[in-house]
């Protein structure tokens, strides 16, 4: 075959469009309906047919696709009112859905959700009564998608912030959330998401047994 100009260039072409594609990131994550929990049935539908769906297209419009499989659990309080975790999984992000956060943590702050390692397991815990979705861009944004970026952009390996710090580390994570759903870059989260795939699966393998 005659290679033409056209011809070659065609093919020198298509290699550096593909390469300049960013891979999508695939996250697990595993679901588990507090069994404790009395969210009301609004709520709970609220979450099923919109927040959660939302969530995983503001996802999917960065290049991160959300793997969920879902299994049975609850929240237990300790005497000491700390939270005790039944059917949680190790190598996946846990998204524990309950009706409010554990007093532990919520404070009586009202929180929507809550994300943090706990006993080595990766756990984002939703409040239903005060979970939302998309608002206001960069302000006020879905929860779920707040929630699992802490995790994503490794905010949980760090220690907890000062009281004046806190805003800050929350403004930052509405951004990148702002940036999914309006703008449909992940090109950060993706980048940050594979670091945060790749230590909380070695940890897995240290831990597992």
């Amino acid at each position: 075959m005659t290679m033409t100009r056209r011809n070659f260039l065609s093919m020198a072409w298509v290699p550096a469009v593909v390469s300049a594609t960013p891979a999508r990131l695939t996250v697990p994550v595993y679901r588990i309906m507090d069994a404790r929990a009395k969210p009301p049935a609004d709520k709970s539908r609220h979450f099923r047919s919109v927040i959660w769906p939302e969530a995983v297209r503001d996802f999917a419009y960065g290049g991160v696709d959300v793997e969920a499989t879902d299994g049975p659990g609850e929240i237990r309080i300790s005497p000491a009112d700390k939270p005790i975790f039944v059917g949680l999984r190790r190598g996946v992000i846990n998204l524990v859905m309950t009706d409010h956060l554990p007093m532990y943590w919520d404070n009586s702050r009202a929180l929507a959700g809550m994300t943090t390692i706990h006993e080595g397991y990766h756990v984002c815990v939703i409040a239903l009564d005060y979970a939302h979705g998309d608002r206001v861009a960069f302000l006020s944004v879905n929860t779920c998608v707040h929630e699992m970026l802490h995790a994503l952009l490794q905010d949980v390996f760090q220690r907890p912030p000062k009281w004046y710090q806190y805003g800050e580390r929350e403004s930052r994570v509405d951004w990148y959330a702002t940036r999914l759903w309006l703008f449909r870059d992940g090109r950060a989260v993706r980048e940050s998401g594979q670091v945060y795939l790749s230590r909380l699966r070695a940890v897995t393998g240290s831990t597992a047994g």
